[in-house]
């Protein structure tokens, strides 16, 4: 049971209870793929927007640190589990090594959220029920704030043997439901033209609802009589909406409308100059008000008319800028940690939000960077660019993903990187070390904080008692300093009170996983089926380094042995610390 007293309901796998020990990774900007407008076409310009490129959930990890807290709204649109590399699997395998890649990126997820902010991920039916506990677990299931169902497609798939799915599925939670307030749609002609003034009202427009509600109660059952001379009361077990004190009130106010004659049953009146602040949402979202796939084809194929279907359901504008429509406001941090074709980008962009993608397939660079210049130099006729007034302007910043602090030597000892300059290496280590990098341009031991005056220092000298004595006279008694050094000598525990120091790599061996570089959702590098010879089951093999490869291993017969061998080896002993 939970601590208030509600049950507390968990969707349990195979394998939940392992979790990847990640790399704090850096982000590299490259300043050749980032881009901006010449110059400045409005006051909202956007131009710190960022582009990742690598694996994503190493890239959540990397910008856990700076943006915690702070994105508020996550669009997502993950691979669905179709299945089609698990056919000889028949224990729901399947489903635990999708729902285990899906749990790791959406616990970072929730961390990034701000306290206001929502969360939107987009499914299809083969998994969307395991999600949903899975999210419940995650988000917690009071955050829970509906389900959005996406009309992708009108006509029904010829090519379909049982039934034509023509319908996505969106989750939305909230970091807090609390304190998360949803926008509302503005107002279409459609709407308004429901709208009329039969009576003449002074107020104007106006359209009439039901003044009962569907139970039973009984102060509000009560007979009014109709202008007619007519009485009439609720139909059973329903009730008035309001209690007769009110509806006389709203009598003398002539909100209640009895028809031409006076001799209909009474409606509420509601006028169209009290609600111009918008429309509630519903969860039906119809294809013709917020795009299909086939608009979204139609979209790319606009920006890349040469190319024949680069991505097979890219999402259409419309979807996009209705969510964004609905849980942000300009200059909000937008993420999109899937970005496909590149669609979040180029509406948050259009709608001036600021936003953030992350993507590891080429098409990163091959269209995604491509479609973003045409949004920023203003030459994207297509989508909601001229439902919003688009004209161009802003840019983004781009960046890969760092390579792993620490590589392989040719005796197989786990050293730093030749990849790693001095700057990358501080900057690698305040990560791990859980310090923001901050050079100082006048200490050179302070390249990055904790605190005021919690400071960390690397370097891969090694340091003689004499040089951490003159660190230590720097430092000074009311500061604290980290030194993270490839060796140190002639040092006992309390030389030095205000220093403390960490050998490397031997101070992180065991943080973390080391040179594992793809954690993807893709099929391809999920497991693969046995040869139909053989006698064993697979599931993804473990390599030296302790990190899953992208073929199989034969694995254990019983779960508990399946689970044992999924745990894996301790890879280091602990690290070596002087105080």
């Amino acid at each position: 049971m939970a601590a208030n007293g509600k049950q507390k309901l968990e969707l349990t796998w195979i394998g939940k209870e392992n979790r990847p020990k990640l790399e704090p990774r850096i982000l590299i900007e490259d300043p050749a793929k980032s881009y901006h407008a010449a110059r400045r076409v409005g006051e909202n310009d956007t131009f710190d927007n960022r582009l990742i490129f690598g694996d994503n959930l190493l890239a959540l990890e990397a910008l856990e640190q700076e943006f915690t807290g702070k994105i508020k709204c996550i669009y997502i649109d993950p691979p669905y589990n179709t299945g089609s590399a698990f056919t000889h699997y028949d224990d729901g395998i399947e489903h635990s090594l999708w729902l285990s890649l899906m749990r790791d990126r959406l616990e970072l997820l929730r961390q990034l959220l701000s306290p206001d902010g929502a969360i939107f991920v987009q499914i299809d039916d083969r998994e969307c029920h395991y999600l949903k506990v899975a999210m419940d677990e995650i988000f917690g299931r009071d955050n829970f704030l509906g389900t959005a169902v996406w009309q992708k497609r009108i006509s029904p798939d010829p090519d379909s043997k049982f039934i034509s799915a023509t319908h996505d599925y969106v989750f939305l939670y909230a970091r807090d439901q609390g304190r998360c307030a949803m926008n509302r749609l503005t107002r279409t002609a459609e709407q308004d033209a429901r709208y009329a003034n039969p009576d003449n009202d002074p107020r104007g427009l106006w359209t009439s609802s039901d003044l009962t509600r569907r139970e039973y109660r009984e102060r509000d059952f009560y007979a009014i009589t109709l202008p007619s001379g007519r009485k009439v009361w609720p139909a059973k077990g329903r009730s008035w909406s309001v209690p007769p004190e009110t509806f006389e009130e709203m009598r003398g106010e002539n909100r209640i409308y009895f028809g031409p004659s006076g001799d209909a049953m009474p409606r509420r009146k509601r006028f169209l100059s009290e609600v111009r602040d918008g429309v509630v949402p519903t969860t039906w979202w119809r294809g013709e008000d917020v795009g299909k796939n086939e608009d979204g084809k139609r979209e790319i194929k606009s920006l890349f008319p040469t190319e024949n279907d680069p991505f097979a359901t890219p999402k259409p504008e419309r979807l996009i800028e209705r969510v964004l429509t609905l849980a942000t406001n300009p200059g909000d941090w937008v993420l999109d940690s899937f970005a496909g074709s590149g669609t979040t980008g180029a509406v948050a962009h259009k709608m001036g939000r600021r936003w953030i993608m992350v993507e590891l397939g080429e098409h990163c660079h091959t269209h995604i960077i491509p479609r973003l210049k045409k949004v920023i130099d203003g030459t994207d006729p297509g989508g909601i660019t001229e439902a919003v007034g688009w004209k161009g302007g802003g840019g983004f910043r781009y960046y890969r993903v760092g390579p792993s602090l620490l590589e392989k030597d040719q005796f197989g000892n786990l050293v730093i990187s030749k990849q790693f300059n001095a700057a990358m290496l501080a900057e690698a280590m305040c990560k791990l070390e859980g310090f923001s990098y901050a050079p100082s341009a006048t200490d050179y031991w302070q390249q990055g904080h904790s605190t005021q005056s919690d400071f960390i220092y690397v370097t891969t000298q090694t340091l003689s008692y004499e040089q951490l004595a003159k660190i230590s006279e720097d430092v000074g008694p009311n500061r604290t300093l980290l030194i993270c050094c490839s060796a140190f000598r002639d040092v006992k525990a309390g030389d030095f009170p205000n220093l403390t120091i960490k050998k490397i790599p031997k101070a992180v061996l065991a943080k973390c996983e080391w040179g594992h570089d793809d954690y993807s959702l893709e099929i391809q590098n999920l497991p693969t089926k046995a040869p139909e010879d053989s006698n064993a089951d697979i599931l993804p093999a473990t390599a030296a380094d302790g990190t899953p490869a992208v073929h199989g291993t034969p694995r254990p017969r019983t779960k508990a042995q399946r689970r044992a061998a999924a745990q894996g080896p301790s890879l280091f002993d602990e690290s070596e610390t002087a105080r």
